[in-house]
């Protein structure tokens, strides 16, 4: 063999191992280095400890066998939680054909004006008196993400200003979606 071909079959054999080895060596390198998110789909906060309706107190029947959006009020609802609960409410309605699938509750510690009232039940709104337990568990205002069986799966805290609703109720809806796509259940 000649001397010219002789280099170009190691040149080519040195391209072939480079296309293979070069893939693993850069995984390798984007593990070690952490240049990527590990598994990170949800936008919400997942409740890691095990979390129920039945330890939150919610025990009606109407809030069984249903997905359901909980939105946990502070305990005087301005403006600001208006604004969320319309979030909510949009997030709710873009979910299209699953909307039947899903309940929305208001969990209020203390009465609705009757405006505030009327415009909830107007948009088939279930509102409830928080229960004790859940003050003690949550302390603050937030929206929870909640199973046919009754699981809380993950908690969306709502921005402190206006301009981040639109986002926040994006967030909502991405993770409801995709919990409603995976669920054979609800």
């Amino acid at each position: 063999m000649s001397d010219v071909a002789q280099k170009k079959s190691r040149r080519s054999m040195i391209m072939v191992l480079g296309a293979f080895i070069l893939p693993i060596v850069l995984a390798k390198l984007a593990l070690t280095q952490n240049w990527l998110e590990y598994g990170v789909t949800n936008k919400g906060t997942l409740v890691e400890n095990e979390l129920t309706l039945q330890k939150l107190g919610l025990e009606e029947s109407s809030l069984q066998q249903t997905w359901l959006v909980i939105y946990s009020l502070p305990a005087k609802c301005d403006a600001h939680c208006e604004q969320t609960l319309l979030s909510v409410n949009n997030s709710y309605i873009a979910l299209g054909r699953e909307m039947p699938r899903v309940k929305r509750v208001a969990l209020s510690p203390n009465p609705l004006s009757n405006e505030q009232a009327k415009k909830l039940t107007d948009n088939s709104w279930t509102i409830l008196s928080t229960p004790t337990l859940v003050q003690n568990i949550l302390p603050e205002s937030q929206v929870l993400l909640v199973d046919p069986l009754g699981n809380v799966i993950l908690s969306h805290k709502p921005p402190e200003d206006d301009d981040a609703q639109a986002m926040f109720g994006k967030e909502i809806l991405a993770d409801m979606k995709k919990l409603l796509k995976y669920s054979r259940v609800g």
